[in-house]
């Protein structure tokens, strides 16, 4: 009887330890997530625009996000401002040069809880060949899918300065602002 009790303790506590370890991965619904960001245009109008995400997954140690791991992928040949000629132009060599760089891509190295909902995200942003490290906020909302299973919408905002990618060098500030704000928003489910 000791040794059924013995065997049975220590079933139960791999079995609790499996569970406090245990990670989750969430996937990204590219059908409801973007890749958006805003630049200043001659220092009067914000201009808009957007890339599709095509891959992202998030890895965590249950539901809550804190010490998470995000990669992130997206097309810049998808970009779309509202308007075709501008698209092109910067699609085009003097900006993005999307023949020569085809991908976006995010990685994180960080990924702490700041409050009940927020989060700081920290990695590294690869745009325009030129990799460098960004720090983003998030705030999470979580609920149920159509189909009844755990998803996770999330809003990611930060600013970048387009100069520090090389990113349309040839225009200056009083055309183009230096900085461009960031606001991602990716619903992902729970694998």
């Amino acid at each position: 009887m000791k040794k059924l009790s013995m065997i049975a303790a220590v079933a139960m506590s791999a079995f609790l330890s499996f569970n406090v370890n245990a990670q989750s991965t969430w996937g990204v619904d590219k059908a409801h997530s973007k890749l958006g960001f805003t630049i200043v245009h001659m220092g009067v109008s914000d201009v808009d625009g957007s890339f599709k995400i095509t891959d992202a997954t998030i890895t965590s140690k249950g539901d809550d996000f804190n010490g998470a791991t995000l990669t992130l992928t997206a097309d810049p040949n998808t970009l779309n401002t509202d308007n075709e000629a501008r698209d092109k132009h910067v699609k085009g060599d003097a900006m993005l040069d999307v023949a020569k760089f085809n991908t976006i891509t995010f990685k994180s190295t960080s990924f702490k809880k700041t409050g009940a909902n927020t989060y700081t995200i920290a990695g590294d942003l690869t745009l325009h060949g030129v990799t460098k490290a960004v720090t983003l906020t998030a705030t999470v909302r979580q609920g149920l899918s159509m189909k009844k299973t755990p998803v996770a919408g999330f809003k990611v905002t930060g600013t970048l300065n387009r100069k520090d990618f090389g990113v349309g060098t040839g225009f200056g500030s009083a055309m183009l602002s230096d900085e461009i704000t960031i606001v991602a928003n990716g619903e992902f489910d729970k694998n």
